[in-house]
């Protein structure tokens, strides 16, 4: 009888005592706005100019001087990631090549639990040319819903400094041509 009122006891504990939950968040949702997150300033002059951020500190990721930001969340340790690289380099490589869609588009990279060490480890190995930030802390990763990577999210920005999220979805880029035709095709470029 007392090995049952203690069971009952430890089970009843679990519905009234408070504990942290995991997952609290979603990932954005097509339709609504990013989370704030705040990213450091590149150092590197020539990502600055990419992103069309000047000075030091922080920045948020609408600030972005493009029509839409494409985010890439990833880890370096995860082996699909490690397999999506090459073929996220060409997608990189299509935006810059085209020069009606260069200036409008812009591609970002966000390494969840990763160290700055390990994100240039990550851009040395695989050659990535786009800019990339630590989330070594897994902040960010938790205001993103926690969720698996490759992921990538993809916002329209609008001129008064709003925007909306038009792409988030789970999985690499098996076709560039393919992918990058459908963001263009969900944020109105052309």
């Amino acid at each position: 009888m007392k090995k049952a009122l203690t069971g009952f006891i430890v089970v009843l504990s679990f519905f009234i005592l408070p504990f942290p939950s995991f997952g609290q968040n979603a990932p954005p949702s097509e339709g609504g706005i990013l989370p704030k997150i705040s990213l450091p300033i590149p150092v590197d002059e020539g990502y600055r100019k990419y992103l069309g951020l000047k000075g030091e500190g922080l920045f948020l990721i609408p600030q972005i001087k493009a029509k839409v930001v494409l985010i890439q969340i990833f880890s370096m340790y995860c082996p699909h990631c490690q397999k999506d690289a090459p073929v996220v380099n060409d997608l990189y490589s299509r935006i810059m090549s085209d020069s009606g869609l260069k200036d409008k588009l812009k591609l970002i990279g966000i390494g969840v639990g990763n160290s700055d060490f390990e994100i240039d480890f990550f851009r040395k190995q695989y050659g990535i040319k786009f800019p990339l930030f630590s989330d070594g802390d897994f902040s960010i990763h938790g205001i993103l819903g926690e969720v698996r990577t490759p992921y990538f999210i993809a916002i329209i920005i609008g001129k008064n400094g709003t925007h909306k999220v038009v792409y988030s979805k789970l999985g690499g880029v098996s076709d560039p041509d393919e992918f990058l035709k459908k963001i263009k095709n969900l944020a109105g470029l052309k």
